[in-house]
């Protein structure tokens, strides 16, 4: 080897930071239910007072970040599913504005 050369060094690239549902995996534990899902479902059932379900699950694994939302309502009934997504995000516009991602799935009650 020459003298001015020099080995590489082993460095390594600094970790990825983890992604969302890795950073948030152990506040949760197995507690069933969290003070957002509640908020989120009971906004829910004041806006779709006639709902014959609501379920609101947090998905980010307890930090609120991410939720799915199920909604049966007849208010649904002879709407698109867009027509009826836009609906939930307008009861929960406020929200949403704090949150990374939302699931949503709707329908009307079986005739």
């Amino acid at each position: 080897m020459s003298p001015g050369h020099r080995e590489p060094q082993n460095r390594r690239a600094p970790a990825p930071d983890p992604p969302l549902w890795l950073r948030c995996r152990g506040w949760r534990g197995l507690a069933s239910g969290t003070d957002g899902e509640s908020r989120l479902a009971q906004l829910l059932r004041e806006k779709f007072p006639h709902a014959s379900a609501i379920k609101v699950v947090d998905i980010s694994g307890g930090c609120g970040d991410m939720y799915e939302i199920h909604v049966e309502s007849e208010e649904f009934r002879e709407k698109r599913p867009v027509q009826q997504h836009r609906m939930v995000t307008q009861a929960l516009s406020e929200e949403i504005k704090h949150m990374h991602g939302l699931r949503i799935f709707t329908s009307a009650p079986k005739a």
